[in-house]
Order: C-alpha cells, then sequence, then structure tokens
C-alpha cells in the first residue's frame, strides 16, 4: 500500500550489535576488564615490558614445583580463562550469523 509506515533500522543499529551495546558502555567494559587481567597477570610476576622473560620465569617456576605444579596450573588454567572467556566472546561477534 503506499501509505504504510515502514520503519527502518537505524544507521547505528549494526554498530551496537557488532559491539555487543553502545560504544560507551563497550569501551567502558573493556577498560574493566583490562584492569583486572592486568593486576591479575602483575599478581603472578608478569611484566608487560618483558613479556618473554615472565614466561620463561613462570615455566622454570613450574618446573621447580614438581608435583605442586598441579595446584598451580590450576591456578593458570583460571588465569586463562580470565582472557580466553572474552576471545571467546569476541570471536562469536565476528562469526558466522546465526538464524533467526
Amino acid at each position: 500500500m503506499p501509505n504504510d509506515v515502514r520503519d527502518l533500522p537505524a544507521n547505528n543499529d549494526g554498530l551496537y550489535r557488532f559491539l555487543g551495546g553502545s560504544p560507551l558502555s563497550v569501551a567502558f567494559r573493556l577498560i574493566l576488564l583490562s584492569i583486572l587481567v592486568g593486576v591479575v597477570l602483575a599478581a603472578i610476576g608478569f611484566d608487560p615490558w618483558n613479556i618473554l622473560h615472565s614466561i620463561r620465569v613462570l615455566f622454570q617456576r613450574l618446573w621447580d614445583l614438581g608435583f605442586d605444579a598441579v595446584n598451580w596450573l590450576w591456578r593458570y588454567f583460571l588465569l586463562g580463562a580470565v582472557i580466553v572467556v572474552p576471545i571467546w566472546l569476541l570471536s562469536r561477534l565476528f562469526g558466522a550469523p546465526r538464524g533467526r
């Protein structure tokens, strides 16, 4: 019909869907997550300016711990999950479109 009104999507609707929310709130969440991950990494001795040395020290500590390394591996697993889960969520944003 000629007089029918159709709602057009907003110009930034794709941006909201791509980011998972408003750009300001996503930036705020990413800043908070970065600070959290930074604190955790600093707590175990990682240095952002010398990351290769920090990784070498990590493996040296694991080797020196012996069987107690299982406990440390669990902690490192949890630390890795803090990084991996957000990356997984980002990959869901970039992934193939889901049928609706």
